[in-house]
């Protein structure tokens, strides 16, 4: 068995075609085909369902699949620490976030430090993320919601109040605070469903007696804030989202525990860098500096 053959495979498994796959690799689909080929001769068995270019893993593929990738995650491992052990000071750290409103910033104070360190940052939904985290394919997450799994380490670094945006002039923009049911006739502009804020603050309007009616919806959260300044609608908006530049008054909720928590995420079995675990603990003074 090469490891070719499991590299292999694994692109077929997780893309389920072969033309995708071989595109993938930069590969040619018979050069593809006949590796797999020769893989399942030497296993034994079929790995795969075939119907034309798809093809599903069957029983042997989905059980040999889980060792495959724990073999190959333990080689990359290897690969990453020797690396980290021969040049400490370079490399690559791997990042996926929900939203990256305050990682510009921590980015920032992290290179003060480590100036040669790279970055590669992905904006990920919070599904695709969690597979990445299982593959041990990045070394951190920012998340908000926070995500429990048993090979998934997670941190609660920051608790994020929600607060009500709208814009100056508005009849709310000389208060300091605001009831849900008071906010019940407004317009209002923000992320489609399934964003986490979006479904938080849904439900929590709903126990207030009403359902938020909104004039704007997408999946740019930053914005939101562009929206609630031009007067099209007010906002509900985190508090790291906060932009003290721009013409919006921020409101607290009265009544109503409204907050996010965001996590830091790491697989528990990934090789951590000196630098990544630095980093973490960038992340973890920042957003305690955020807290005071």
């Amino acid at each position: 068995m090469e490891l070719l053959q499991l590299q292999y495979f694994l692109a077929v498994a997780r893309l389920e075609h072969v033309t995708e796959a071989a595109r993938s690799l930069h590969v040619t689909q018979s050069s593809l085909s006949k590796t797999i080929q020769r893989l399942e001769e030497d296993l034994g068995v079929p790995l795969f369902d075939r119907t034309g270019r798809k093809l599903r893993l069957n029983e042997f593929g989905s059980r040999f699949l889980r060792r495959a990738e724990r073999a190959l995650f333990e080689l990359e491992q290897g690969k990453q620490e020797l690396s980290d052990l021969s040049s400490p000071e370079h490399g690559t750290i791997e990042l996926a976030v929900t939203n990256a409103s305050k990682l510009p910033y921590i980015l920032r104070e992290f290179r003060k430090k480590h100036p040669h360190i790279q970055f590669h940052v992905q904006m990920l939904t919070t599904q695709e993320m969690i597979t990445l985290l299982h593959r041990g394919e990045v070394d951190f997450c920012l998340s908000s919601p926070p995500m429990q799994e048993d090979d998934i380490e997670c941190q609660i670094v920051f608790v994020d109040p929600i607060l009500v945006a709208v814009p100056k002039g508005h009849r709310l923009a000389d208060r300091s605070s605001v009831s849900l049911t008071e906010l019940q006739d407004e317009r209002f502009v923000g992320v489609r469903r399934g964003y986490l804020t979006r479904d938080l603050v849904d439900s929590v309007c709903l126990s207030a007696g009403f359902a938020p009616k909104y004039v704007y919806e997408g999946n740019e959260p930053a914005r939101l804030s562009a929206f609630v300044e031009a007067g099209i609608g007010i906002a509900f908006i985190p508090s790291t989202a906060m932009n003290s530049r721009e013409h919006i008054h921020y409101l607290q909720v009265e009544g109503h525990q409204l907050v996010r928590e965001i996590a830091l995420l790491w697989h528990r079995n990934r090789y951590i860098s000196r630098a990544a675990l630095e980093f973490r603990e960038v992340v973890v003074q920042y957003f305690e500096a955020l807290s005071k």
